[in-house]
């Protein structure tokens, strides 16, 4: 018996310790994608988007106000559900989450969710390439590790580009690793490029220029044979409020398979704070 006590004992302990170290991993990357934010950025031009498409041109107008700072990194506070089964068994659970996106050089979004006993915290993350998900039951037991591969890499930077476009606007302004496209009179096509990355991604939005839905092909695993491949991820944008000079969505509802009978709406935001403090 005391052999048995001592081994969990054991085992208890180097969970802590790992759990410490993730904890540490995510702060360390935490401050490396604050000293991203420029201290004195360009402020606001409408002029900048000389030559974009058209729609493009419609959403820079309408989510940056003239003469505002082009702040690029972003600290977000958000509520909601995530869904953590399926189309026909969402499982949803509640979550509160913190999240900072520094595209394209990476984001953080550190979670915390609970339904009944059941509580889990951990993080998702990318920090100039090196991408994690690392999450935890009761704050002991490893119940999502994942990271360290191109193709984790890859389909994590799909999210944060994704999100760059709504929640940083100021990050996906045309230059040297972002370009755009027109793809009708309401649709344009952002592509980012960083390292050995790249991600395209649709936006639509309305005649005033708020981005109504966003979406792109995602390299993932979240089917059910959990083999990464291309995949329609996208969601719907709603309820825009003003953060410092910026316009942004504060409901996101997205998923896999969007637009498809597949659809399944796993994530569910609603966005507290926007903050661009160092």
């Amino acid at each position: 018996m005391r052999v048995l006590l001592l081994f969990l004992v054991l085992i208890l302990f180097v969970l802590l310790l790992v759990r410490l170290a993730d904890r540490r991993a995510s702060a360390v990357g935490w401050k490396k994608l604050q000293s991203c934010q420029s201290k004195q950025p360009d402020r606001f031009d409408p002029a900048m988007l000389q030559g974009l498409p058209e729609p493009a041109q419609r959403f820079f107008k309408f989510a940056i106000t003239p003469g505002t700072p082009l702040h690029k990194v972003a600290q977000i506070s958000m509520q909601g559900r995530l869904g953590l089964g399926n189309r026909e068994t969402p499982r949803y659970i509640k979550m509160r989450a913190r999240q900072i996106l520094a595209a394209p050089q990476g984001f953080i979004w550190r979670l915390k969710a609970a339904k009944g006993l059941i509580c889990m915290s951990g993080s998702d993350g990318s920090v100039q390439g090196q991408s994690w998900t690392r999450f935890w039951l009761f704050g002991l037991i490893p119940v999502a590790r994942a990271g360290g591969s191109k193709d984790h890499a890859l389909a994590s930077f799909g999210r944060y580009v994704a999100e760059a476009i709504f929640w940083t606007p100021a990050a996906v302004l045309p230059g040297d690793q972002v370009e755009w496209q027109a793809v009708d009179e309401n649709c344009a096509r952002m592509i980012m490029t960083h390292m050995d990355l790249r991600q395209a991604v649709d936006i639509v939005v309305d005649s005033q220029g708020r981005i109504i839905k966003v979406f792109f092909q995602r390299w993932t695993d979240a089917n059910p044979a959990r083999q990464f491949q291309l995949q329609p991820f996208g969601g719907y944008l709603s309820a825009y409020k003003d953060f410092g000079g910026f316009r942004l969505p504060t409901r996101v509802e997205a998923g896999n398979f969007f637009e498809t009978e597949e659809y399944f709406a796993s994530y569910l935001a609603e966005v507290d704070s926007v903050s661009f403090d160092k």
